[in-house]
């Protein structure tokens, strides 16, 4: 029973992003183009664009995560489903999961995808672009997870999306650091494995902890 009403929610949240395809793609289409410029600003010079590169595509995709988070629980809010979910019998903690699970499928694994042929444009190694990819393999899960609990608890508020950024921003910022630093630890010619294992930490915290913080969120906010 818990399996089939995490794998609905799941499949639900899809669906309706499959109707809002334009929407659904503004977050990797923020990412690509914040990305390419800045090569086109810094210059060609390769040992420059390499030593940015991992800051720059962490923090465009820390930015890209958080540009749908504001309608992570809103629609469901507006049209009264949030209501049902609140009333039912259903696990809230297990129906925050899912849908920050829906929300990193639909965000974090296209900018999974489309990191490596940015990586090539900052002349990137072939070391740093693997490294790059898992640490985001690791570290965009985290930012779905940390989101919904903002939009959880600005849920409903006039400039949701501000406040939003307020309060996700600074708790992501381990996961920028470190993931940032795994890709600059393989550059350097050093191990990448130490911050890897902070990311995978991360995530095993906010995996247990993000969605009980939601669901309590999502009572007060509903209440």
């Amino acid at each position: 029973m818990v399996h089939n009403i995490f794998r609905v929610m799941v499949n639900r949240d899809l669906r309706l992003a499959s109707r809002r395809r334009i929407e659904a793609l503004l977050p990797v289409g923020f990412f690509v183009v914040a990305a390419s410029l800045f090569p086109l600003g810094v210059g060609p010079e390769s040992n420059t664009l390499r030593q940015i590169a991992p800051g720059i595509m962490w923090v465009c995709a820390l930015l890209s995560a958080m540009m749908s988070l504001n309608s992570l629980y809103a629609s469901d809010y507006a049209d009264g489903s949030l209501e049902q979910m609140l009333i039912s019998k259903r696990s809230l903690v297990l129906i925050a999961a899912a849908k920050a699970l829906a929300h990193w499928l639909m965000t974090g694994v296209p900018l999974i995808l489309v990191a490596p042929v940015l990586g090539l444009l900052f002349d990137m190694s072939g070391p740093a672009i693997a490294t790059l990819t898992l640490s985001l393999l690791l570290g965009t899960p985290v930012l779905s997870l940390l989101g919904s609990v903002g939009a959880a608890l600005t849920l409903g508020l006039r400039n949701g999306g501000v406040l939003i950024l307020l309060l996700v921003l600074p708790l992501c910022i381990p996961v920028l650091i470190f993931g940032a630093a795994a890709v600059a630890a393989v550059d350097a010619g050093l191990s990448p494995r130490a911050h890897l294992y902070l990311l995978g930490a991360l995530l095993l915290l906010t995996s247990l902890g993000a969605p009980v913080a939601s669901a309590a969120a999502l009572r007060i906010s509903a209440a």
